[in-house]
């Protein structure tokens, strides 16, 4: 069924109860929500239709909604994600694909892409999603969107299905950077890193995991960035790289299966093939496979914080712009990890931005910051306005 058309929102939710709008900086916003996310008396159905028949209604609203909707956004919606979140691409094999409004026939790409497609097709300004392995930033590239994935902890998770908690983030998509700015400052917790940026960093060795097509139509916009702050192009890691695809993959595993291994046990519920696939692998994991993951996404963190002292990391979002519907897209896991994976494993923050377009597909740039700069990198993408 994944080659099936499906609309932003889940079905079984055709009309939202109503709420009043409270009065703050998001009245009148209309928000999609990714249904991962609890709403106070709506079902929460992650994806798989086991999930949503074993589970109760919601009985209060997850901390991230709460504070939209205190901010006086309304609820649009609750959107479509792939099963349990645990994917790169935007397909389910219960419910269908939504299309992609910016690229008709693509695929909206990762987990929140209902999320995506709603704030995409217009019918939402401001999406809610979460982002593990890049399930905001990926549909944000593919759909011409602005997609934050905030530092790991500056929005809280609870009221949230998780799917890993070490790497789950939260986080925002909309077509309005202005708007972004509003709802991040609505949702982010603790004070901003007051650090000034110094400089870019575009290292050869990540820019390499994008197709040429990609890196030749976002070079305009790594210039417009060299005009405010200085470029390096030196490369990111040495030949001793650490594998933090490897360490992500086990560890998403591993605490995949310590938070739903039961319930998968219990009711035995269907997978579509490729989540199928990873539920088995996650059931596997070793705690010696664990310590060795652990240990990559270690050396990770210690790289991060050295290189990223006043400085942003500059990358392609995705290796390429959207596949089309019913494509073969297991090649594309290793290079879109390739340049997720390195905030996703080390609690960085990430935005997406708009920047560019190849044979008329939107393609993303993404700015990547010390932990608690979010602020900053909202601040430096109004360069690419």
């Amino acid at each position: 069924m994944t080659d099936v058309i499906a609309a932003p929102y889940v079905p079984w939710l055709p009309t939202m109860p109503y709420r009043p709008e409270a009065d703050g900086p998001l009245r009148g916003i209309r928000l999609a929500v990714k249904d991962l996310f609890d709403v106070d008396g709506l079902p929460t159905g992650a994806g798989n239709p086991t999930w949503l028949a074993t589970h109760a209604p919601a009985t209060r609203d997850a901390a991230a909604v709460a504070a939209l909707l205190s901010a006086g956004a309304r609820l649009a919606g609750k959107t479509h994600t792939d099963e349990m979140a645990y994917s790169l691409f935007g397909t389910n094999a219960h419910y269908g694909t939504p299309e992609n409004p910016a690229a008709p026939g693509h695929l909206t790409g990762g987990s929140s892409n209902g999320t995506a497609a709603a704030v995409a097709s217009g019918g939402a300004e401001l999406g809610l999603g979460t982002d593990t392995g890049g399930s905001v930033r990926i549909p944000a590239g593919w759909c011409g969107l602005y997609g934050l994935r905030p530092s790991h902890a500056r929005v809280s998770r609870d009221g949230v299905v998780a799917l890993c908690g070490s790497f789950d983030a939260p986080g925002l998509l909309t077509a309005d950077l202005a708007l972004l700015r509003t709802a991040a400052g609505v949702l982010l917790r603790g004070g901003a890193d007051t650090t000034a940026l110094r400089g870019l960093l575009a290292p050869p060795d990540v820019w390499e995991l994008a197709g040429p097509e990609v890196r030749a139509a976002l070079a305009p916009a790594v210039d417009r960035l060299r005009a405010v702050l200085p470029v390096d192009e030196k490369p990111l890691f040495d030949s001793a790289a650490p594998d933090y695809r490897f360490g992500y993959a086990v560890r998403t595993g591993w605490e995949f299966w310590q938070e739903h291994g039961e319930w998968v046990r219990a009711e035995n519920p269907v997978f579509g093939a490729g989540i199928a696939e990873r539920v088995r692998a996650a059931a596997a994991r070793t705690a010696e496979e664990l310590a060795a993951a652990d240990r990559e996404i270690a050396a990770v963190r210690d790289t991060m914080a050295r290189v990223l002292d006043g400085t942003v990391l500059v990358i392609p979002t995705a290796p390429q712009p959207a596949p089309l519907r019913g494509a073969d897209t297991d090649p594309l896991r290793a290079p879109i990890l390739g340049l997720t994976g390195i905030s996703s494993v080390a609690g960085l923050p990430a935005l997406s931005v708009p920047g560019a377009r190849v044979d008329g597909l939107p393609v993303g740039l993404c700015l990547v910051g010390a932990p608690g700069t979010d602020e900053s990198l909202l601040e430096l993408a109004e360069v690419l306005r």
